[in-house]
């Protein structure tokens, strides 16, 4: 199995060295899962998935959260389009840019599971920018002193939409904070998005735990501000140093799938005329950031 799947950095992520007919075949769907989950990060180096194939090898692993996107026929679009460009993507630079800060997806999402994994193939890539960063938030975690880890445990977190655009913005001008505001007040009334308070701490059904960081966290509930936001910021900084983190340089055909459970990730900012241009994919998930309680009512 070490010889199918060959490190990538030394704390995160893994080079599928597997037949292409093999990966699209459901027979690999757990061993694909399992070396997600000692990886964190699997690429499949210009593999050159159609968008049908995209879906199927998704189907094969799990099921497949829509976003809102339709088809042609007007049947939902299992692929989201990733792209600064509002021809290609309505919300393109208004949400899009804030991904170039470390997040976690699905922390503030109403009434669902943060998503399982995402998988992302590269359609068309940026001359300058645009590649994409992971990092190991399980290792993060276990780093920590003991002392910590258990402080830690108790803390719970604010994650905001508001919080994400503070991170590219913290100077924001009265009108760029009606703007974000108004966002987030529409996406709160389609039952989308909105504040969610979140443990710091993630303890999932393996046994495993990581941290829950990233733009969206807002603040520490109940510390003071100043203390707040330095607590932040450290866990930020010792979770993304340089050997927690692999960065992805995108040839076209690549796909990269990542466990959005135990993994951060941002993108390198890159320009809005580039083409740059993403086709994703993402499975539901199979447990709540609070814990085995939230899977439990969810089986």
């Amino acid at each position: 199995m070490a010889d199918r799947f060959a490190s990538l950095a030394p704390r995160i992520g893994a080079r599928v060295e597997v037949a292409r007919e093999e990966v699209l075949s459901p027979s690999f769907a757990g061993e694909c899962l399992a070396a997600l989950e000692r990886h964190g990060v699997l690429l499949f180096p210009e593999i050159r998935f159609t968008d049908e194939e995209q879906i199927a090898f998704s189907e094969n692993l799990g099921d497949i959260m829509f976003f809102g996107g339709k088809r042609p026929d007007g049947s939902p679009d299992p692929i989201y389009k990733i792209s600064l460009d509002p021809k290609v993507n309505p919300i393109g630079a208004d949400y899009l840019e804030n991904t170039t800060g470390w997040h976690i997806d699905g922390t503030i999402e109403r009434d669902a599971l943060p998503p399982r994994a995402s998988i992302l193939a590269a359609l068309r890539v940026s001359t300058t920018g645009g590649q994409t960063e992971f990092c190991n938030t399980y290792a993060a975690y276990e780093d920590l002193s003991k002392a910590d880890q258990t402080r830690l445990e108790s803390h719970r977190v604010v994650h905001s939409f508001e919080a994400s655009f503070y991170a590219r913005n913290p100077n924001p001008n009265p009108e760029e904070l009606g703007v974000w505001r108004k966002m987030e007040a529409r996406r709160e009334r389609i039952g989308h998005l909105g504040a969610k308070e979140q443990p710091l701490v993630w303890q999932h059904r393996s046994g495993r735990k990581s941290l829950v960081l990233g733009v969206t966290a807002d603040h520490v509930v109940g510390l003071p501000a100043r203390e707040s936001r330095a607590l932040l910021g450290r866990l930020n900084e010792h979770a993304t140093r340089p050997e927690n983190v692999y960065r992805h340089d995108w040839k076209i055909g690549d796909v990269l799938m990542w466990d959005n459970c135990g993994v951060m990730h941002r993108a390198i900012p890159y320009g809005k005329d580039s083409g740059r241009l993403m086709h994703r994919t993402t499975l539901c998930g199979i447990e709540g950031i609070e814990g085995v309680a939230a899977l439990e009512r969810v089986d």
